[in-house]
């Protein structure tokens, strides 16, 4: 990624911030030339509106226009739309400083692993008291790299090993299972990857911010490409799937900003690492799969195995009795359907934390929605021939169907949350790149971070 953001000083030119309403005030402040070119532009202050200031030497500033509200994507563009290579400061503070950094580091993400880069960013010097807005991009861009890296490189045991890293460099602890340990322990979640030569991986993480801090339980779902097994993708519901790791960076990052803002919390995160392939050994359509509980469950549909991942993740986290478990995972197309690709369906058990989750969301402008755990719908998953199946015959209600399934697994009087998210940007918009995006992420951090005041 290139570099767009520096702690240190040194030479740079002003940016200045402001809304349409105080644009008569900041113009009869600038010098006459100036602000006469300003007029003659056609600058409005439209929120995210940018335009250069010069003088007798050349550039001597721009200004961006915001507006009433705060939000990180009136800055999302800067980076792009500035000079390359040239450098920034604020003039002068302002309420919003931390949405700027937030927005300007997220829109100057780009993938380049394997693309050269056609240009440089403009660089922001970071304000002092802005440090936090750094950290949460900085968790956000990493599970960005982690979702647009190509399935080819970055197989179950390389997600993993990601995963583990992430607790050692934190102080944490990290333990991969996989072989016959995961088939004995988590055998649903053994059965999914069991069609591909790259075998399954959970990457179990235990990280103390607080020894006697309450235990939150992140389970991510990790299919590092999903062909749909033997229910096999058409070419076209195939191509993202590399993206289906999706729910697993999410709560990657997630556990990132915890451990960097070192919250009074305990963390247990499960990384569920495998792959979806067509072989002799893949599971089969009406196949009766056992799971960690010792539901037995039948597949109705083999391309419905994140939920088979996630079934073995949740009833391992209840075990342990955590405070709350929450868990991401690009589940469902009926979602999309539903809520389009920005908004991520939340489902949960508990009225008290979805309370928290939307309105940590709104105000860190990762919005959630809340879809309903019908419990009319339960019995959609009846099966004849095992305790419940993967997936309801009906062809409808297909995210809330899914969610129903995962409760299945999680104790009564359990607070646990659900969401279901894309994970992707489908092309670029001011802060949000075209490629992986890590949904949801800033929301569930938030609301960890104002309720572990409480807990």
């Amino acid at each position: 990624m290139p570099e767009a953001i520096s702690v240190e000083g040194g030479s740079s030119r002003p940016l200045h911030a402001v809304d349409a309403r105080g644009l008569s005030a900041f113009l009869a402040r600038l010098p006459a030339a100036a602000a006469a070119f300003l007029l003659a532009s056609g600058f409005a202050a439209k929120p995210g509106e940018i335009a250069l200031l010069p003088d007798e030497h050349g550039l001597a500033g721009a200004v961006i226009g915001v507006g009433k509200e705060a939000s990180p994507w009136h800055f999302g563009g800067t980076a792009w739309a500035l000079p390359a290579g040239s450098r920034w400061h604020f003039a002068g503070p302002f309420a919003d400083t931390a949405e700027a950094v937030l927005g300007w580091h997220l829109g100057a993400y780009r993938w380049l692993r394997h693309k050269q880069a056609e240009r440089a960013p403009a660089e922001l010097v970071v304000p002092a008291g802005a440090e936090h807005a750094v950290m949460m991009a900085e968790a956000i861009c990493w599970a960005r790299d982690l979702i647009n890296m190509p399935a080819a490189e970055l197989g179950p045991q390389q997600l993993a090993e990601a995963a583990a890293g992430l607790a050692l460099r934190h102080g944490g602890r990290a333990e991969i299972i996989t072989g016959q340990a995961l088939s004995a322990g988590f055998p649903c979640m053994a059965a999914v990857g069991a069609g591909s030569p790259r075998v399954p991986h959970l990457a179990v993480l235990h990280w103390e911010g607080a020894a006697d801090g309450p235990l939150i339980a992140l389970c991510g779902k990790g299919v590092c490409f999903d062909t749909g097994g033997l229910d096999l993708k058409p070419s076209a519901a195939m191509l993202r799937m590399k993206k289906d790791m999706g729910g697993a960076a999410v709560m990657l990052a997630v556990a990132e900003m915890v451990m960097r803002a070192k919250l009074p919390i305990r963390l247990l995160v499960l990384i569920g690492a495998v792959e979806n392939s067509v072989s002799g050994s893949a599971m089969r359509p009406m196949d009766v799969l056992p799971t960690r509980k010792g539901l037995r469950v039948e597949i109705g549909n083999t391309d419905a195995e994140g939920r088979l991942v996630l079934c073995d993740l949740l009833q391992f986290a209840a075990e342990q009795k955590p405070k709350m478990i929450l868990d991401a995972a690009t589940l469902t197309g009926a979602a999309r359907v539903a809520l389009g690709p920005d908004l991520p369906a939340l489902f949960s058990n508990d009225d008290a934390l979805v309370e928290q989750l939307l309105r940590a969301g709104t105000a860190v402008h990762d919005p959630l929605w809340r879809l309903p755990l019908h419990n009319g719908y339960d019995a959609w998953l009846d099966s004849p021939f095992a305790d419940l199946s993967n997936v309801s015959q009906k062809p409808m209600a297909g995210a809330i169907t899914a969610a129903l399934f995962l409760r299945r697994f999680v104790p009564e009087g359990q607070p646990w949350a659900h969401l279901d998210v894309y994970a992707w940007n489908d092309s670029t918009r001011p802060g949000r790149p075209e490629g992986g995006e890590a949904q949801a992420a800033r929301a569930i951090f938030t609301m960890l971070l104002h309720s572990s005041k409480e807990m």
